[in-house]
């Protein structure tokens, strides 16, 4: 994982996303399931602000999710639907890694330090560094496990490609 910086967000995000999901909400405030998705079509805007790569992995991906970093399925339960159209709620999750999250509260991309993780060669290897202030290790602990970031065969996949890219550079 890196360090992400929220971007603003989408000159007309506010009107076709925001302001119409909270339209829905009030003609729809005892919905079940999810709320209606005015977020997906900002896809391309999210990729852009996350320079392309996943916010979990830290790697390029082609096509990856917007993934609502407090999920949906909390924010009816928690009383906090609005934040289901809310630009800072969301983060670029690759498609296995998002599934992965599910609802389960992980680091979040926008709070992760400096040197905080490291790949190790050759096994290509995600582990924690002592960078990691104590008060975060075991979220950070369990975030690496519960997306498979050590050490899954999606996740490392993407760096050995990765490192064969960089290689062939040099």
């Amino acid at each position: 994982m890196i360090r992400f910086k929220l971007q603003a967000e989408p000159a007309n995000f506010d009107s076709r996303c925001r302001k119409r999901g909270l339209r829905w909400l009030r003609a729809n405030p005892c919905y079940e399931g999810r709320p209606c998705d005015y977020w997906s079509e900002f896809e391309p805007q999210l990729r852009d602000a996350f320079k392309g790569l996943c916010g979990y992995c830290a790697m390029l991906v082609m096509k990856a999710h917007v993934d609502h970093f407090i999920p949906v399925a909390l924010l009816k339960v928690q009383g906090k639907d609005t934040l289901a159209y809310e630009w800072s709620n969301y983060r670029y999750g690759e498609g296995i890694l998002n599934q992965k999250k599910g609802k389960h509260k992980i680091l979040d991309p926008f709070e992760v330090g400096d040197d905080w993780f490291e790949v190790l060669l050759p096994s290509l290897q995600l582990v924690i560094t002592p960078n990691v202030p104590r008060r975060k290790r075991k979220l950070a602990e369990f975030t690496l496990e519960k997306l498979g970031l050590r050490d899954s065969e999606v996740v490392v996949r993407y760096r050995r490609e990765w490192f064969k890219c960089s290689r062939s550079r040099v």
